[in-house]
Formats: structure tokens, sequence, C-alpha cells
């Protein structure tokens, strides 16, 4: 197993360039992941317009099962990720993937059953935040302020961010409940 030691945090104006490179490891993993695979979403800042964001793609490939991901192990880590198993969380596959040379994370992979329900939570603050582009400047403001005060620490910033997300992420996934239900 291994394991990314890039630590550094780093929040930048949004680039053009995330959508194709979402594509680009998109194809990467479609191809690991083969006939499990039933669609891949950009997910994180990368996926907001307009926002500040660490330069590194989300990625959430939905698959018919979990644990056949288990067996792309080795795959994966040939591909050149770092494969972590669930991460602290129950029925995901986390992988990242890094330019050592850079020195800098170019992916982080969030693997899903089609019928998580983290699924959910995660396309609603996307869509809630690409729907809302002033909340979105705000927490493109929080990502800056949380990266200023925790640049090398991923846990600290992860914290110091949450802290904002958790009420919005509770607005976005009853927003999202109810655009789904109407629709």
């Amino acid at each position: 197993m291994t394991r990314s030691q890039i630590r550094a945090i780093e929040v930048v104006d949004p680039d053009p360039e995330w959508a194709s490179r979402f594509f680009a490891e998109s194809e990467r993993i479609a191809t690991i992941l083969g006939t499990a695979l039933v669609r891949i979403e950009h997910i994180g800042s990368t996926a907001i317009p307009g926002i500040k964001a660490k330069p590194i793609v989300d990625l959430m490939p939905l698959v018919v099962s979990i644990d056949s991901v288990d067996a792309l192990e080795s795959e994966f880590e040939t591909a050149g990720y770092n494969w972590y198993h669930e991460y602290g969380l129950p029925g995901r596959r986390y992988v990242n993937r890094d330019d050592v040379a850079a020195g800098k994370r170019i992916a982080n992979v969030h693997i899903y059953q089609t019928d998580n329900p983290e699924v959910a939570r995660h396309l609603a603050f996307r869509d809630y935040l690409r729907a809302n582009p002033n909340l979105a400047a705000q927490y493109g403001a929080v990502k800056v302020q949380c990266a200023a005060r925790y640049a090398h620490d991923v846990d600290a910033y992860n914290e110091c961010k949450g802290q904002w997300i958790k009420p919005v992420e509770l607005a976005a996934v009853t927003w999202f409940a109810e655009r789904e239900d109407a629709g």
C-alpha cells in the first residue's frame, strides 16, 4: 500500500484547465474500473466555476459494487495512485495521485457504489454552490483563510473549512432533495 507524502496546502485562483484535467483523470480511472463503472462525477471545489480552490481535481466514480473495487488495488497502484481503502468512510474506496516531481497532489478519487447515500451529499453540495455563486465565493474565501493559517497541516485545514461547510451542506442536502422530489 502506498501513501502520499504531500501535505502542503495551496489555494489558487480558478483555472479553466480543471475541467480538462477532470476528463483526463476520468479516462485513467475508467480504464482501471472497466465494466464496474457506472459514471464519474466531478466534485469538490474545482467543479464549482469561479472559486478559489486547491488545484486538485476531485472525482467521484460510481460503481455497481464497491466490493469489486478492492480487487483493483494493485491496478490503481500500478497506474500511480495511492491506495487507502475506505480511509475512515465506510462504503467508500479512496485513492489519490501525486505529481511527485512537482511535489503536488493531482487528484483525489472517492469511489462509491451508486446507491450509497453519500453520493447525494456530494452532488448536493456541488450543485448548491453552483446555483449560488455568492455562497461559492464565500467558500473560496474561507479556503484562502484556512490555507493561510494551516499551510502545512491538511487535517487542520480540513477542520477549519469544515466549520463553514457543515451548515451549508445541511442546507444543500435539503435543497437537493426538494429538487429531486419536484423533478
